[in-house]
């Protein structure tokens, strides 16, 4: 691997070049769907870069839509399982370690980006610098501030599709007859919301370890803080670990309180709660600060209720007791919303008959067909325009999950101001708006 104190300006050059490159050929020559059934000219080059049990997934999915001719994980026993998957790489795809090796070839249009959190925004605005169209996996951003720097940078490469794996926005039967029921006025005056995410695990100790000689530890830990390598901190564990993620309040949160925010219509900039009380949330190590005082237990909240406060009354509990799901509660009726289900009186006695038509599906799909999660992804390169999840939409999402965290560490009560987009009346509770970022993992601005 190169070492990145040392290529990065070279690396910024190089995409300059490949994004140059690329905006000056089209990706389709002909008016065809790009659905999978081009000639070999015509067809997407995909590179996939993370790899392992969410971006084995992804990547099979993206198959259908190009071509899979680069994947790349920082382990390389992910790699070589991609590379040789007949499903992926077909043993035909190059396999590498380093990220940059994908976004400086300008053969490729489309990066799919499905690494641990706290590297999502770096690489995306690296890849929307290189050109590249960027499918990224949810939760996009660490911080509050990497909310803003992504945002940026979608408005400056407004050309290329920025697309978020949100997938339950395509979900017709239930999250969107919910949201279609909200913003009729079916139940009303919206006045509680309660969001169901489940509770983090606890563990540990766990014992420090040497990392295994396929896994790079050092460039995996990124931007966070150098330490010694735990089994439990890595791959799919990473989760449990405010270094690299929100815990649940991100990882569920993303999708649950999105599909929240969408309903009420607070998924606009400048929109979001004011008051968000993190006094009912509890850790399974010991918070000095903001902070856990141990280094080898998970430490992300594990039981909580935190209350969000919205200027127009409503009411939001995003907390670890109710059932996996979303309780909108209106002056006229009630309905919960789940993967598994929707239900409630407005559902059984069909209060939306006549009033969720192929019209209404259009409108939430911005303009364009309804159809699968990644088919409007595609569908959105080839037509242009924003995708039916959208990065603008999700960080609003994600400035109310991060506040949920940022409360629930302090334990206290904290307001914010949508607007400017801040914490105020509380200098250590905004000291979480950014983190330092290690040397030589530094996300550009734009």
């Amino acid at each position: 691997m190169e070492n990145p104190r040392t290529t990065r300006r070279e690396f910024l050059r190089k995409s300059t070049v490949a994004a140059a490159a690329v905006g000056a050929v089209p990706y389709f020559v002909s008016s065809r769907k790009a659905f999978g059934g081009e000639s070999a000219n015509d067809r997407l080059q995909i590179g996939c870069i993370g790899v392992g049990s969410m971006g084995t997934g992804d990547a099979r999915g993206h198959a259908g839509f190009g071509d899979i001719v680069a994947v790349c994980d920082v382990d390389s026993r992910h790699a070589d399982r991609a590379k040789n998957d007949k499903n992926i790489g077909k043993g035909k795809a190059d396999a590498y370690k380093d990220y940059r090796q994908v976004l400086e070839r300008d053969d490729i249009n489309v990066v799919s980006v499905v690494t641990p959190d706290h590297w999502h925004v770096k690489i995306a605005i690296e890849a929307l610098q290189a050109g590249k169209h960027v499918f990224c996996q949810k939760p996009l951003t660490l911080t509050l501030e990497e909310n803003q720097l992504i945002r940026a940078a979608c408005k400056k490469y407004k050309d290329q599709v920025f697309f978020i794996g949100t997938q339950q926005r395509s979900d017709r039967g239930k999250f969107l007859r919910a949201i279609n029921m909200v913003q009729k006025g079916l139940l009303g005056d919206i006045k509680t919301i309660t969001v169901g995410i489940n509770g983090g695990p606890t563990g540990g100790p766990f014992a420090k370890t040497d990392p295994p000689v396929e896994l790079d530890w050092d460039f995996w830990l990124g931007q966070a803080p150098k330490v010694d390598y735990i089994d439990k901190r890595c791959h799919y564990q990473f989760r449990w670990w405010y270094e690299y993620s929100g815990g649940k309040f991100t990882d569920w949160g993303a999708h649950h309180v999105d599909i929240a925010t969408w309903a009420i219509e607070h998924d606009k900039e400048g929109m979001g709660p004011i008051e968000i009380d993190g006094t009912d949330a509890n850790h399974p190590v010991p918070f000095k600060d903001g902070y856990p005082t141990v280094d080898d237990c998970y430490n992300t909240a594990h039981d909580y209720a935190v209350r969000c406060k919205f200027a127009n009354g409503i009411e939001m509990t995003v907390d670890s007791r109710s059932n996996n799901g979303i309780l909108f509660e209106g002056t006229k009726g009630r309905i919960f919303v789940s993967r598994g289900k929707i239900t409630g009186k407005p559902i059984e006695e069909n209060w939306d008959e006549g009033k969720f038509g192929d019209e209404d599906l259009m409108r939430l799909y911005k303009g364009k067909t309804p159809e699968g999660h990644k088919n409007n992804f595609y569908r959105s390169i080839r037509e242009g325009g924003l995708p039916l999840s959208d990065v603008y939409s999700h960080v609003q999402a994600l400035n109310t999950c991060h506040l949920c965290a940022i409360a629930a560490r302090l334990g206290r009560a904290i307001k914010w101001d949508p607007k400017a987009e801040k914490i105020i009346g509380d200098e250590q509770a905004a000291s979480f708006f950014a983190r330092e970022q290690r040397k030589g993992y530094e996300i550009p601005s734009v």
